[in-house]
């Protein structure tokens, strides 16, 4: 068992797999996507928060430059 990967859980204590949730396209499209570990699993956790949310937002939003 890696001890260096970060688990995640869902408010009732579930644990769930991030890799599983789809990446919406305003994740695709931000300068945060794959910054570091940190980001990412700050990421992650907004991405659960919103599952089956019928419009997906983020404020920590920034878009990547061209």
């Amino acid at each position: 068992m890696n001890e260096d990967i970060p688990k995640f859980f869902n408010d009732d204590g579930t644990e769930f797999n991030p890799d599983l949730i789809p990446k919406p396209d305003l994740c695709i499209s931000c300068s945060k996507d794959g910054l570091s570990e940190q980001e990412d699993f700050l990421c992650n956790m907004i991405r659960a928060d919103q599952q089956g949310e019928a419009e997906f937002e983020c404020g920590a939003y920034g878009q990547k430059c061209k």
